[in-house]
């Protein structure tokens, strides 16, 4: 089965930035040109791209609309993109404008019908939900509220609501660049059908490979390729084979 290596494009007051579990304030990374940055992996082979807008996913605003346009329209890329989705209206819109698939977290969560929705108008495969977990709960509002539920409960009814795949994030490791356990990717791959991408921790070529063995369909890689850690194009080789 292909797996796909995602770069990282977060967004945060116009700047590409990483966090450290998504606290605002925590940045380890923090420059000047996210479109820069985004030419720059797809110099390096990169077929990918995964924007996450953080100012839209933490204040329920998108307002770094004008730099992700640029980089869309720059780009031949597949573009994944999510923060701050918070209707039909604004998946639509990421849609049209060129999106090829938008990540709903907190919406989704809040109305499980807009997946079916949207995957009824737009296809399945143009729709991911996003289950970000921290000690084994799903979070909400930008990584700001637990959930009683777990990854594979709502994992099970998305799948049900017609998500096409499912953006995995462990909360516990993010941007810590420690590496990551598979065994809660590997539990929620084994539960449901559709395709499931991994983020969160993921700092070398040896956690890739466990991620592929553990099932996932790819991952989100960010502060590691940012920081040196994790050097980009010998991942993708690393995959290759």
């Amino acid at each position: 089965m292909p797996f796909d290596l995602f770069p990282a494009v977060d967004l945060r007051g116009g700047r590409c930035v990483q966090l450290v579990g998504g606290v605002p304030g925590s940045e380890v990374v923090s420059l000047d040109d996210p479109l820069a940055e985004a030419v720059r992996w797809a110099d390096m082979g990169s077929s990918t791209l995964h924007i996450i807008d953080l100012d839209g996913a933490i204040q329920g605003v998108r307002i770094n609309g004008p730099i992700l346009q640029e980089i869309v329209e720059t780009l031949d890329l597949f573009i994944q993109v999510g923060g701050g989705i918070r209707s039909r209206e604004d998946a639509a819109s990421l849609l049209g404008l060129g999106v090829d698939r938008v990540i709903l977290g907190t919406a989704a969560l809040a109305r499980p019908d807009m997946v079916k929705e949207l995957a009824s108008d737009f296809g399945s495969e143009r729709v991911m939900v996003a289950l970000d977990v921290r000690r084994g709960k799903v979070t909400t509002e930008g990584w700001q509220r637990d959930l009683e539920e777990g990854a594979i409960e709502l994992g099970l009814l998305f799948q049900e609501r017609g998500a096409g795949s499912i953006l995995f994030t462990n909360i516990d490791t993010e941007g810590q660049v420690r590496g990551i356990d598979p065994e809660p990717t590997r539990r929620l791959v084994e539960a449901v059908e559709i395709p499931v991408v991994a983020a969160g921790g993921v700092t070398t070529v040896e956690d890739l490979l466990l991620l592929r063995g553990a099932g996932a369909a790819g991952a989100v890689v960010g502060t590691a390729i940012y920081t040196g850690k994790l050097d980009f194009r010998v991942a993708l080789s690393a995959l290759l084979s």
